[in-house]
């Protein structure tokens, strides 16, 4: 199939660049023009701007865009409802709110164009792993999709399974790594709620770090000091241990490169489904004490850093590129 991608930063090229192996077509529209040279030396056919990707399209065009949530995603988006004809189709694979989808996919019906939005998870790790998508379409237009999300997606196979088959209790798209989460806005829903459980998740390995660096703190009395090996730990925990998962992997990884990790201050941003997750709990009156104290400790380490924090740093750095903002 032809795509036509907008934004090619960290997931988006990547995300292109797999598309291509797996054989699709690709138009690489970015506004750093050198972000568009590098896809276009890889095999994406280059354009320099919107008008020239809706020329290049096949119909019914699909315009995928990956761009930050909010205002450039939703002036891009714009543009292309303008340009686009009845039967496109306008994907929104970044972090879009879950109610600017519905709005968007009302607006978008009125003039005959799809919208499709697509929580993506995978990180900078995607090209080589495959994306885990969760998807908010129509039915018809979802069916159409399917062979972009099977070549984007990691595939059957991939997950080593607990004992017993679960494979028959689940839709086929989820056993590949996506699936049809419902109407327009469910993608990003879902997504949200991942995204939230991520934040509490990591804090867990943070905390639990902390404490096992400060078992070595002045503050305990000396002979009930240990000097542990915060590397080795990681990693034994990686091989068979029920906490085992891939935020520890970077997590380990980072501890393997500096046990102190030095390069991270400890300053740890978020970018909103975190708080939209607690208000979605609050909205449907949900407890979710876990997730809302994982959200304030972010904000916390903004204002003062532990050892902890800077877990948190690493396996935001180690799984989605984030470089932490500076102070």
């Amino acid at each position: 199939m032809k795509i036509g991608m907008i934004g090619l930063g960290r997931m988006g090229g990547n995300m292109a660049r797999r598309l291509m192996a797996g054989g699709h077509q690709v138009v690489a529209y970015d506004r750093d023009a050198d972000a568009v040279a590098k896809l276009t030396a890889d095999g994406a056919e280059g354009v320099g701007s919107l008008d020239a990707v809706r020329d290049k399209l096949d119909t019914p065009a699909i315009w995928w865009v990956m761009l930050p949530a909010g205002e450039i995603t939703e002036g891009t988006i714009a543009q292309i409802a303008e340009k686009a004809k009845a039967g496109d189709i306008i994907i929104d694979g970044g972090n879009s709110f879950y109610k600017d989808d519905i709005r968007r996919a009302k607006m978008l019906r009125d003039k005959g164009i799809e919208y499709v939005d697509v929580g993506t998870s995978g990180g900078v790790w995607g090209k080589e792993r495959g994306y885990c998508m969760m998807i908010g379409a129509e039915p018809g237009i979802m069916e159409h999709l399917d062979p972009i999300f099977e070549t984007l997606a990691p595939g059957a196979g991939t997950i080593p399974r607990t004992p017993g088959r679960i494979a028959e209790k689940v839709d086929q798209r989820a056993e590949k790594g996506y699936i049809h989460a419902g109407p327009a806005g469910a993608g990003h829903f879902v997504k949200m709620i991942h995204n939230g459980i991520e934040y509490g998740l990591m804090q867990a390995y943070a905390e639990g770090f902390d404490i096992l660096k400060s078992k070595n703190s002045d503050k305990l009395p000396e002979d009930e000091r240990f000097d542990l090996n915060l590397t080795d730990i990681a990693e034994v925990w990686r091989r068979g241990s029920v906490i085992s998962s891939w935020l520890l992997d970077l997590t380990a990884i980072a501890l393997a490169k500096d046990e102190m990790l030095a390069q991270f201050s400890g300053h740890v941003a978020d970018s909103g489904e975190g708080q939209w997750t607690i208000d979605a709990a609050m909205e449907e009156k949900v407890p979710a004490n876990v997730l809302t104290a994982s959200l304030f400790a972010r904000y916390r380490s903004r204002v003062e850093h532990t050892f902890g924090d800077q877990v948190l740093s690493a396996m935001r750095f180690g799984f989605g590129g984030h470089v932490e903002i500076p102070q």
